[in-house]
């Protein structure tokens, strides 16, 4: 557990103070076993000096050693990799003979540096110092990695949310358009009172439909006001022969689910349901709670599925498809899009997502 928390990201946040931190644990905990092994064979000051000084060569060496690997990280590979060896094998030596001379310092009557005395340092020496040398590449190596890892995520989110944007960007033109079409022909009618109650309840819907970030997730009962402006400024069109029912579990008026998502439904039951049929038809919308799912169904009285065809578009013309592609980028594999012909007669649309109440980005507006 120890380790995890040394190896975990945070830590690694202010790289300076990660590096100082990690040299003074490593290189105290060097000085403790080394004062243990050698206090314990022979408890005496003569051999507790070499040991500190010693320690403190290695600590400055490696400081050394930090600085010019640093440099060597941005050589060409291999020419980087023969300055790190060489530098290395430099460093023993350095460390190997001032070892052997603070040892014949302090130990010996006649102080000298012999090569039977510094090859009896060098193995003790490479050893630390190639140690030192191997953590301090996995680390970089680690933290370079974790950096591309953080990299990549940020781009799939990004590449994500542009996709979400999008999906919903398509509903607002082809909506406009339709609902423009309808005011421009009340008032080729003359009929300016309709046509001027239209224009207010688009720009009541449009004002809740701007006002929220593309990617936002709104509540249910959210989006269930957002439907019943909608169906307002349809209504000034097919007046009786539109007759929408709602059936919305309380428990589930505060489950989060992305903006506009029921609004293409609704209007694909209008153009296949209501349009076609001199009576009109009912289009029904209903949630409720399922264990920790929500389902919602969009269901309407019209002719339903015509000699086994689907129906192959939305009204707004961007499919049922854009439905299927925000669910699967805003839930994955954790729901259920279904559409086929109603049992009773008509049309019928289901979708069960989890049942979340925070928003999973970023709140709406």
């Amino acid at each position: 557990m120890a380790s995890a928390a040394i190896l975990s990201r945070p830590f690694f946040e202010q790289k300076s103070r990660a590096f100082w931190m990690l040299q003074a644990a490593g290189w105290s905990g060097y000085l403790i076993l080394r004062m243990v092994s050698g206090v314990s064979n022979n408890p005496s000051l003569d051999n507790v000096i070499p040991i500190i000084i010693e320690s403190i060569v290695g600590y400055c060496l490696t400081l050394l050693l930090s600085t010019l690997y640093g440099y060597y990280r941005r050589l060409p590979r291999i020419t980087g990799i023969l300055a790190v060896v060489a530098t290395l094998a430099a460093a023993t030596v350095i460390y190997a003979v001032l070892d052997a001379f603070t040892f014949s310092f302090i130990r010996s009557a006649s102080p000298g540096i012999t090569v039977n005395l510094v090859l009896a340092t060098v193995f003790l020496n490479f050893t630390v110092l190639a140690g030192w040398t191997a953590l301090y590449f996995g680390i970089n190596w680690y933290l370079i990695v974790e950096d591309q890892i953080d990299r990549m995520q940020a781009l799939e989110l990004q590449a994500s949310s542009a996709q979400l944007a999008m999906l919903r960007y398509q509903l607002n033109p082809h909506f406009l358009f339709n609902t423009l079409n309808s005011i421009s022909t009340l008032v080729l009618l003359k009929q300016t009172e309709r046509a001027n109650v239209m224009l207010s309840r688009l720009s009541s819907f449009l004002r809740y439909t701007l006002a929220n970030e593309p990617t936002a997730h709104v509540t249910l009962a959210q989006e269930i006001e957002t439907l019943k402006l909608y169906l307002e400024i349809e209504k000034m069109r097919f007046e009786t022969r539109l007759r929408p029912v709602f059936d919305v579990d309380a428990r589930v008026e505060r489950a989060r689910l992305p903006s506009l998502l029921l609004q293409p439904l609704v209007e694909n039951a209008i153009k296949y349901a209501v349009t076609p049929l001199e009576e009109g038809a009912e289009i029904a919308v209903s949630a409720r709670l399922a264990g920790d799912r929500v389902q919602i169904a969009v269901t309407d009285s019209g002719p339903g599925l015509m000699q086994g065809k689907s129906r192959p578009s939305l009204s707004t013309g961007v499919g049922l498809a854009n439905i299927r592609d925000r669910l699967a980028q805003a839930y994955g594999a954790e729901h259920r899009f279904d559409t086929g012909a109603n049992p009773g007669g008509g049309f019928r649309v289901e979708i069960e997502i989890p049942f979340q109440v925070e928003e999973p980005r970023r709140e709406a507006a």
